[in-house]
């Protein structure tokens, strides 16, 4: 059914924009098949490695593939449009109005050069994006303190070894307190992935670098992933937490699992375990992968949630969709029941759909400010 699915868009750009073409049956016939083949994309990569999650060919191969998926992806919506156009245009006129070949050729050229961008946009490194968060309570030590959120890496043959070696030279020169990381960090098995996560083992910052797993680590040897990640110098906040000091004064940093946990037989997220011990006084910032729990964090009284998940919504018009599975919440800044919820576009994506179109991705640098 997942891979019927996926199969829609190439369906119905071959019934709306190729078959109304006037190509000739050995014209037509080829580019029919090689809808039908891209189409497939993710039924090809679990073939390659087991898993849809981790396509296994040379990147040039996954880059086409996702430039192919995007360029169908867009070419359907172009359609679409184009046929409720002319529609309209014919209920007005009380005619027929053909479409000629020449627009759908532009309609198609101009899906693929818009693909072709936001797969560019996917793969780049991103940036530093600075964003100040007021923070009731922040002890005065505190004040000014920096940390730089990373989140959906997704270390993969589409963002391998080094892409992540530049993503981590840009976090070190960040120059900021504390590095953390909200999850997926990986698309593939600890064999597949081993040398292309190696880079995160030189992640710096004086206060360290701590995160937690995302969805997609329970995707694959999930206790294996963990074991290596804490070996690399990650310190892992699963339902736990650590204090932060500056002098005599602190502040709480908790860390979560994933929601998916227990679906895959490990513990799900438990924010009461995560704080258990932790000092009353002290203000408590929460790794959340996926931010539908922020209300629930609210009221236990976090400050500041940091999650990622959703990509940022990837593309315009998608955002409603991921908005529907995640609480409302998709990229940016949001203030919920007293506490700030901040959720990070992410630093990379799944390479089962890379394309980036208005939703850009980002190094986070969080500055906390006391709350006047």
């Amino acid at each position: 059914m997942f891979h019927l699915i996926l199969a829609t868009p190439s369906l119905f750009v071959l019934a709306r924009w190729l078959w109304p073409l006037s190509l000739p049956w050995w014209g037509a016939g080829p580019i029919a098949l090689l809808l039908i083949f891209v189409s497939q994309y993710h039924y090809w990569s679990r073939l390659s490695s087991g898993s849809v999650f981790a396509p296994e060919f040379p990147r040039p191969v996954v880059i086409l593939f996702n430039w192919a998926f995007g360029t169908i992806a867009l070419l359907a919506v172009l359609q679409f449009l184009l046929d409720l156009g002319t529609l309209t245009t014919m209920v007005a006129r009380l005619s027929i109005v053909a479409v000629p070949d020449v627009v759908r050729y532009a309609i198609a050229g101009l899906a693929a050069l818009v693909a072709a961008f936001g797969v560019a946009s996917a793969l780049r490194v991103p940036p530093v994006k600075d964003i100040e968060v007021a923070i009731r309570n922040l002890p005065p030590e505190f004040e000014g303190y920096l940390l730089l959120q990373l989140t959906d890496l997704h270390i993969s043959r589409l963002f391998p070894e080094n892409w992540a070696r530049h993503v981590v030279d840009r976090a070190n020169a960040s120059a900021v307190d504390l590095i953390v990381v909200t999850g997926d960090f990986i698309d593939g098995s600890l064999a597949m992935r081993t040398a292309d996560v190696e880079p995160l083992r030189d992640l710096r910052a004086p206060d360290g670098v701590y995160a937690i797993p995302g969805n997609h680590e329970y995707f694959f040897d999930y206790a294996a992933w963990m074991r290596h990640l804490a070996g690399m110098g990650i310190h892992m906040l699963e339902n736990a937490h650590v204090v932060l000091k500056r002098g005599h004064a602190g502040i709480v940093l908790a860390g979560v699992t994933d929601v998916s946990a227990r679906s895959h037989g490990h513990p799900g997220p438990d924010l009461a375990s995560a704080l258990a011990g932790a000092p009353n006084d002290a203000p408590v910032i929460l790794l959340d992968h996926q931010p539908r729990g922020a209300k629930q964090a609210a009221v236990r009284g976090v400050v500041l949630q940091l999650s990622g998940h959703t990509h940022g919504g990837m593309t315009f018009g998608l955002d409603r969709l991921v908005a529907n599975g995640n609480g409302g919440f998709v990229r940016g800044r949001y203030e919920v029941g007293g506490m700030t919820l901040y959720v990070s576009n992410g630093t990379a994506l799944w390479p089962g759909f890379a394309l980036r179109l208005g939703r850009p991705s980002e190094l986070t640098r969080i500055t906390l400010r006391g709350l006047l």
